[in-house]
């Protein structure tokens, strides 16, 4: 069984990993066409950075277990203090690839006027320190924050497969950068909006699909176990993803980059309660995401003047917060849930993740700015990222 378990989560992983692909193109199609290659290699960068900075620090900070034995030690081949077969290393290959997901999410949120390097050193602290210490909390319950939950309000804070601790955390410390950046010039004039369309809405297309296809390794193999693993978290998945579609179709009048964000909006909404909803609670989680997402996303642009844009904290932060507080609604026995959820602990927990991750965001990026700016300037904002930082454009040989 040991071998099956590391094949079974060294799958979640690679089709987590997808996923990044999945971050990148989205981003593509979104922004405008000069910042398209900044996209693409934020989000690769992020994941290397994400990568050391987890390795050395932030799983020890999350799990207080590192990989500083000799290799047969950490495979397991000797000893006792790491599981056989290497067991030990895919699951912290597992959750990096959740880890590197906060950079990812923030990524979309701050596009086309952060500068690089300072998104980058922000990007290891973040994944390094502040995210791994409440996925500690939750998934691993250091300093007993779990007992305390269930003491507390009847249960522990249920996020089976991160809700809260992964798209909460990403969309709420976006918020805090996005808020410290500042809009992009000349998205708003005399108080009005103005239009800065999706470069291209098939690579837009192309990213949320590959999303969705690689979000059933992320909540499915989420249990980390052929033992663990069941059925219901995958439908409940395809129900919220089919939910939020639908939702985000209906309430943006077809629009074609809702519809796509509407998948993702469902299913960040049922990562939390994904193991306990009856499949019609997962339905109805997916389209009061999807339906959410949209309003969200237009308040967020027009009345709150929030230039996030990919809409990352109406998505990840809003349906994230919200699938966590869904979980204790639809998790319920007397609503088809399995049971073994307490409503306030879902709700406290998801609001402690919150507030964790905007004090969060606000901390590193604010001290960035202030010490060594994190906003492009004029002229680098105007010629595009792709020009001022990577000295090249998306279609180099046209010149554009």
């Amino acid at each position: 069984m040991d071998g099956s378990n590391v094949f079974f989560v060294l799958m979640g992983a690679i089709l987590v990993l997808a996923m990044h692909a999945g971050f990148a193109f989205l981003e593509v199609g979104t922004v405008r066409k000069k910042n398209q290659v900044n996209a693409l290699v934020k989000i690769m960068c992020d994941f290397a950075g994400s990568t050391l900075a987890y390795f050395f620090i932030g799983y020890m900070v999350a799990y207080q277990m590192g990989f500083f034995e000799s290799a047969k030690i950490i495979s397991g081949s000797e000893g006792e203090s790491y599981a056989p077969q290497g067991y030990d290393l895919i699951k912290f290959f597992f959750l990096l690839t959740f880890a590197a997901a906060i950079p990812a999410i923030i990524s979309g949120g701050i596009a086309e006027r952060a500068k690089f390097y300072p998104q980058f050193i922000a990007s290891i602290i973040i994944v390094a320190f502040i995210y791994p210490f409440f996925e500690g909390l939750v998934w691993n319950n250091n300093y007993g924050f779990q007992d305390f939950m269930e003491s507390s309000f009847g249960a522990p804070f249920n996020d089976f497969a991160g809700s809260v601790v992964v798209h909460a955390m990403g969309g709420w410390i976006a918020l805090g950068a996005v808020i410290l950046l500042g809009a992009r010039r000349g998205r708003y004039s005399s108080g009005k909006l103005n239009a800065m369309p999706p470069s291209s809405v098939p690579w837009l297309a192309l990213g949320a699909w590959i999303l969705s296809v690689g979000w059933f390794g992320f909540n499915v193999m989420s249990a980390q176990s052929l033992d663990g693993v069941t059925g219901l978290v995958a439908v409940n998945s395809l129900m919220a993803m089919v939910g939020g579609i639908l939702a985000a179709l209906f309430v943006s009048k077809n629009d074609p980059g809702f519809v796509h964000n509407g998948a993702l909006a469902g299913l960040v909404a049922v990562c939390a309660g994904s193991n306990l909803m009856h499949p019609i609670g997962a339905l109805v989680t997916g389209i009061c995401a999807g339906g959410i997402f949209v309003w969200s996303f237009n308040k967020c642009q027009n009345t709150w003047k929030i230039d996030d844009v990919l809409g990352v904290w109406p998505l990840h932060g809003i349906c994230g917060m919200l699938g966590g507080i869904f979980c204790g609604i639809f998790g319920q026995e007397a609503l088809g849930g399995m049971g073994g959820v307490s409503f306030l602990s879902q709700l406290v927990g998801s609001l402690i993740g919150v507030i964790f991750a905007l004090i969060g965001g606000l901390v590193v990026y604010g001290i960035l700015k202030h010490f060594v700016g994190i906003r492009l300037n004029e002229e680098d904002e105007f010629n595009g990222a792709d020009l001022s930082i990577h000295r090249t454009t998306s279609n180099p040989e046209e010149g554009t």
